[in-house]
């Protein structure tokens, strides 16, 4: 049997988990109340301690089924953070992650152990440590990697119309975009599929229904980033 090292400090490695999910008008984050000193009752993402025994992706998958009841949605580990005061107890790394859902198919899996709540965008409270400035990484790598892929479709339902899609990429890019170039470009990449039946809430005309056509994008980009299944 080998020895361990012994000549290093051991650190405990935390995983945080960023949750963004879309409500058809505005993508927003899912926070919950921290359940234990230092801190306790204030929001904070969902987060814990990696086991011996586990990978960085599996505990992530633990730690947000354990604290919210959401599995099998979209993850992604985008950065590590390392300050040594950045957790008063004693020095933590944090590997963060972010996911994204669609609120409506996840809302009944969400347990109401640490109440959690869905916060927009443009009025997150202030969090525990450093999340947020974990939150706003994960915003600039979210709008990043979704100037390059079409990852904000995980955002999505199923079948979506183009007023939902042009709301969603106004609010991870946080800027207007002029509807009728929106929907000109979102039809002219191939990557949709226009159905038969309409959304007829928001107007008696309606608006056709979409989704995404999947072969299309996995010859385009060559990658499959949507691994939930839909």
């Amino acid at each position: 049997m080998m020895k361990r090292y012994s000549h290093t400090e051991r650190y405990p490695v935390a995983v945080d988990c960023i949750i963004f999910g879309f409500d058809g008008r505005e993508v927003k984050l899912l926070l919950i109340h921290r359940g234990f000193e230092p801190q306790k009752g204030k929001w904070s993402l969902m987060g814990g301690f990696v086991d011996e025994d586990e990978s960085l992706d599996k505990a992530a998958s633990r730690v947000l089924k354990d604290l919210t009841g959401l599995e099998n949605v979209y993850m992604e580990q985008i950065y590590t953070f390392g300050e040594p005061s950045r957790d008063p107890v004693e020095r933590t790394f944090s590997v963060v992650y972010f996911a994204l859902i669609d609120i409506h198919q996840y809302e009944a899996q969400l347990t109401d152990r640490f109440r959690p709540e869905w916060f927009s965008l443009k009025k997150i409270p202030s969090l525990i440590f450093d999340h947020n400035r974990m939150v706003k990484l994960a915003r600039e790598k979210l709008s990043y990697k979704a100037s390059h892929h079409p990852i904000l479709f995980e955002l999505l339902p199923g079948k979506f119309t183009l007023p939902q899609l042009h709301s969603l990429y106004e609010s991870v890019f946080d800027k207007k975009f002029d509807k009728r170039n929106f929907s000109r470009k979102a039809l002219s990449d191939g990557l949709l599929v226009k159905l038969k039946d309409k959304e007829k809430s928001g107007s008696k005309k309606g608006a056709y229904y979409f989704k995404l056509n999947k072969r299309a994008y996995a010859a385009q980009f060559g990658v499959n980033v949507f691994p939930s299944g839909r």
